[in-house]
């Protein structure tokens, strides 16, 4: 299933409350439950005035989907080419 980041604008994100939180996750978790295909939140990392969350989803019409059902911002989002790490460097050609 294809993996996307989804870059969210929010105001505030990193003065959000733990219970801030909890409530997001929450109705994130119910959308997900409700949508009726395969759906994956994997993480989100809340920086400045931004989440950046990597869920797995059929398309990004699905994911609009859960951002529009649970009235989250989905200002971007892009599928995943590729995941890279420190070792992927010992994976290239010649090695």
């Amino acid at each position: 299933m294809p993996t996307f980041i989804i870059e969210r604008d929010v105001p505030g994100a990193d003065k959000l409350s733990q219970d801030d939180l909890c409530a997001l996750s929450a109705k994130s978790n119910a959308v997900v439950a409700d949508l009726g295909v395969p759906y994956t939140w994997i993480t989100s990392y809340v920086a400045g005035d931004k989440l950046y969350c990597v869920h797995e989803a059929p398309s990004a019409d699905v994911i609009r989907e859960h951002a529009e059902r649970g009235g989250f911002p989905a200002n971007r989002i892009t599928e995943v080419a590729a995941v890279i790490g420190p070792s992927t460097a010992s994976q290239g050609r010649g090695k």
